[in-house]
């Protein structure tokens, strides 16, 4: 939708409603809003408390007050510097950044790992506090509203943590309202973001280079694909509609060329000072995964998938696909262990007294296992106690075929649930960012040989340190690698 159609629409919207109509406070000009700015702020911090509860906070109070001061320098140059914004960095290795209504703004641990200067983070940010200023996110929860979407304001803002029946739901009412923020708010953002980098001393082209950077982690994402015949992630939402070489973005930045000020600064030293010793890829609270093995110590609990399979650590559950994407295994728990595994088992499923369910023991543990047909496909089951927890692990196929194909490394791998030892504890260490000088000399591939991050790790470093797709270190430059 261009933005004279917006417009036009707007103002049709506020003819019909005229109650609902605000000023925005960038433009001037009238929006079609459902509720006031009380009601945002109000509305993002009922939501802020699920934001946490999802990603979790990172435990790191100096990064912590890094970011803040940061965004805290950037509002205050804002349109709407009298909210009370909040930034925290989420424990999350997510790529991505986003904003709730009312101020409260987010960065993942996951994006800051691929920047590399304080303006770059500046820039982040400050594209987040457009969003806020500009109303964007009020915008799209009112044109839900008019709409009559029952989506949350999570499923809209933070499309990682939608489920399948609210995409469903978004699917069937009304995608394109919800699908993120278009084109036109998404250049909005960077203008103001600009704006404010130049207000305060950035160099408002970092808002330019960021979006390199992510261009480039997401070409990376691809070329590891399709060497692992895989389809590529889905781009992250942060800047994700702006194409390559992207002449309005550059024509919205050098419209901050009028706010600079003599500073400019970009900052790399103190930026790369607060990445040092930062977690990198999964945290303790999500547990990690190791060649084939996920290892989870706060929950003391390992499992081994099969050779070869794509394992993927989510939120709610850790589950690996078979490489001809026809299986699958999935790990997740199934609350307190109470009463027997069977117990837990036939509320989870709501099976009937006739159903057939199996006392196992797996990896020492008691357990109980049920065989079903989910979705019309062949699926295992088994719930498994450790501790006062309980767990399931689900086998699934496409068919019969697909199912007798896997089945042996399905059930080895459902075997293999044990308590860890003290020698997985031992291993099972997060990775982390070392901050380093480059010395003479000092190439990607050497410092690959001796990384944890596997046979991408040469192209992986570069992406992290802002050279990709060919960049060498320079002497005497500070690098980020991996430990």
């Amino acid at each position: 939708m261009s933005l004279s159609l917006l417009t036009r629409t707007s103002a049709v919207l506020c003819a019909l409603a005229l109650a609902n109509c605000a000023t925005n406070p960038v433009t001037g000009n009238p929006n079609f809003v459902t509720m006031s700015e009380s009601q945002e702020v109000s509305t993002g911090r009922s939501e802020d408390q699920k934001v946490r509860e999802q990603y979790g906070t990172y435990d790191d109070p100096v990064l912590q007050r890094y970011v803040n001061d940061i965004g805290q320098r950037l509002a205050k140059a804002s349109h709407r510097s009298s909210l009370q914004y909040q930034f925290l960095v989420l424990d999350s290795p997510q790529v991505n950044a986003f904003a709730l209504p009312g101020g409260y703004i987010y960065i993942t641990r996951g994006i800051l790992a691929y920047l590399n200067s304080e303006a770059e983070l500046a820039a982040v940010l400050g594209h987040e506090i457009g969003h806020v200023t500009a109303r964007h996110s009020v915008q799209q929860l009112s044109a839900a509203t008019a709409a009559n979407i029952g989506a949350s304001v999570l499923q809209i803002f933070v499309p990682q943590i939608r489920n399948s029946a609210g995409d469903a739901l978004i699917s069937t009412l009304g995608g394109a309202l919800l699908s993120g923020y278009g084109r036109e708010h998404e250049l909005e953002a960077d203008r103001l973001g600009a704006e404010y980098l130049a207000r305060t001393g950035y160099d408002p082209q970092a808002m330019i280079k960021v979006v390199g950077v992510l261009k480039d982690q997401e070409q990376f994402d691809a070329e590891m694909a399709k060497a692992e015949g895989r389809e590529a992630r889905a781009y992250h939402g942060l800047f994700a509609s702006h194409p390559d070489n992207d002449t309005r973005l550059q024509e919205v930045v050098r419209e901050a060329a009028k706010f600079k000020s003599a500073e400019n600064r970009v900052n790399r030293e103190p930026f790369m000072r607060s990445m040092d010793h930062m977690i990198f890829s999964d945290s303790p609270a999500q547990g990690f995964v190791r060649s084939n093995s996920f290892y989870h110590p706060n929950l003391g609990l390992t499992l081994n998938f099969p050779a070869g399979w794509r394992i993927q650590n989510n939120a709610q559950n850790v589950a690996a696909a078979s490489p001809e994407q026809n299986a699958l295994i999935d790990l997740r728990s199934a609350g307190r262990a109470e009463g027997s595994p069977g117990d837990v088992l036939r509320k989870l499923l709501k099976l009937g007294a006739g159903s057939t369910v199996t006392p196992q023991t797996l990896g020492g543990l008691q357990a109980a296992v049920t065989e079903a047909t989910l979705s019309g496909k062949p699926t295992r089951i088994a719930v498994v106690f450790l501790g006062s927890s309980a767990y399931t692990i689900g086998v699934q196929a496409k068919d019969a075929a697909a199912y007798s194909q896997h089945k042996a490394v399905m059930d080895a791998a459902m075997n293999s649930f044990h308590a860890m030892t003290a020698q997985e504890r031992a291993l099972a260490k997060p990775l982390r960012l070392r901050v380093i000088t480059a010395k003479a000399g000092q190439t990607f591939a050497a410092l690959a040989r001796t990384s944890p991050l596997g046979r991408f790790a040469e192209n992986h470093l570069r992406v992290i340190n802002g050279l990709y797709p060919s960049g060498e270190p320079v002497a005497g430059q500070s690098l980020k690698i991996v430990e």
